[in-house]
């Protein structure tokens, strides 16, 4: 696959690659950029299964130096290596041990899947399903030597939208 040739969209309804689907076992895998293919990056320590669909937008480029990173929620999971047609609810503000790493928190959109098609901002999603995100993230790491995280909150679709238009900006 070269990434090179996928369009992005626009900040408001963007394509997304999926590196881990949904419910997936603990392993970080990683699309590595040139060569477009999924390579294993490490095995999780913690004994957690992602909770939603984890991935990229292509040809972006975030303040951590990768393209900018995408929680994709759908009812069932993505296959790895899957592009899907996305927009934003949200985003998470975190730090780690590499600096920045804000979460596009994400669904499909309304021509994807009708289920979220009355779902506008992320408090229409259910309160439980945020706080899975929060708990994975805030705990993934944490059993990993030299690996930290920091959560500094969830910030709504027009945080989201600007963090996407600078990520597709910072590219350029």
């Amino acid at each position: 696959m070269n990434l090179k040739n996928i369009e992005i969209g626009s900040a408001e309804e963007f394509n997304v690659v999926i590196e881990i689907p949904a419910g997936a076992a603990p392993v970080k895998y990683e699309m590595n950029k040139e060569a477009g293919v999924l390579f294993v990056d490490r095995f999780v320590s913690t004994a957690m299964s992602y909770p939603a669909n984890y991935g990229f937008i292509p040809n972006t480029l975030s303040e951590d130096g990768d393209p900018a990173d995408v929680v994709v929620i759908t009812p069932y999971p993505v296959a790895h290596g899957s592009m899907i047609k996305c927009r934003p609810l949200g985003v998470l503000r975190m730090e780690d041990e590499s600096g920045i790493d804000a979460k596009i928190i994400a669904i499909p959109t309304k021509k994807v899947c009708a289920m979220y098609a009355e779902v506008e901002k992320i408090e229409d999603l259910p309160a439980l399903q945020i706080q899975q995100i929060v708990h994975f993230f805030e705990n993934y790491k944490k059993l990993e030597k030299g690996k930290w995280v920091k959560l500094s909150g969830i910030e709504d679709a027009k945080a989201a939208i600007k963090e996407v238009q600078d990520s597709i900006d910072r590219y350029k």
